[in-house]
């Protein structure tokens, strides 16, 4: 009993504490937690991305590369953050995480609308915005639409990002009902309850275009998207997060779609 004990506390027990006592002596973080893929987590986050949208993998994890490497966006990012008045529980190191996913979705489906609930301080909302300028030099327009009840958030949000994309504020649910859009990409990342997670879906679900595709940032945590894509005849798939030199387990991507 003792070897198995020593066995399972030092292999799945002493790796998360030593980093979480890292974390505590080097990040300022105290929420929406920041770090980076394992190498092999990206790999398997670009079959999953290439399966849904029906793109070659190589294209893809491309595309990961090119959020990964976007020097002029972290350089906006971390001015923003050096600026603000909150850059006392915000990191300068910027990772991304699943959000790398978010980009390459919209890099390879080149959608017009895209609606994300919960901004929080706006790293979602550059990194989505600066696919949609990609996007733009390619000869395809989009527009983003960050929403949040908190007026001070997506202060990141700024500059030449703005004319890819701008906050809205106020509740979720009753803004998106006054939305007067066709949505093409979804991303569920506000309230985590699973009540209103799923009245989110609800709410959008007349204004999503045929093949929108929807993510959910709450997908290792409730079934709600699951049960919206099968209320709505369209597929499910998971991805879960690996985060490198970090003690959060992760949380993942889910997605509801229709085969391209």
């Amino acid at each position: 009993m003792i070897r198995r004990f020593n066995y399972a506390f030092k292999t799945y027990f002493v790796p998360p504490v030593i980093e979480l006592f890292k974390w505590l002596l080097f990040s300022k973080e105290i929420t929406n937690y920041t770090y980076d893929l394992t190498i092999t987590n990206e790999r398997y986050l670009g079959h999953f991305i290439a399966l849904v949208t029906n793109a070659k993998y190589q294209l893809i994890m491309e595309y990961i590369s090119e959020i990964d490497n976007d020097i002029k966006l972290k350089e906006h990012i971390q001015q923003n953050i050096s600026a603000s008045k909150t850059a006392y529980i915000a990191d300068l190191e910027i990772k991304y995480g699943r959000r790398v996913g978010w980009y390459a979705f919209v890099r390879a489906t080149k959608p017009k609308v895209i609606v994300e609930t919960g901004v929080d301080k706006g790293l979602g909302s550059c990194v989505l915005t600066a696919a949609l300028m990609r996007n733009d030099q390619e000869g395809f327009k989009g527009f983003y639409y960050g929403i949040d009840i908190n007026p001070e958030s997506g202060y990141l949000l700024t500059g030449e990002y703005t004319k890819f994309g701008q906050i809205l504020f106020g509740d979720s649910i009753s803004t998106l009902n006054s939305l007067n859009k066709n949505i093409d990409i979804f991303i569920n990342d506000s309230d985590h309850s699973a009540e209103y997670e799923e009245r989110e879906y609800d709410t959008i679900s007349n204004k999503l275009n045929e093949n929108a595709i929807i993510l959910g940032d709450n997908s290792h945590a409730t079934d709600k998207l699951l049960n919206f894509a099968e209320k709505s005849g369209r597929q499910f798939l998971f991805f879960k997060e690996e985060p490198l030199h970090h003690w959060y387990p992760g949380a993942g991507i889910g997605v509801a779609f229709r085969k391209l």
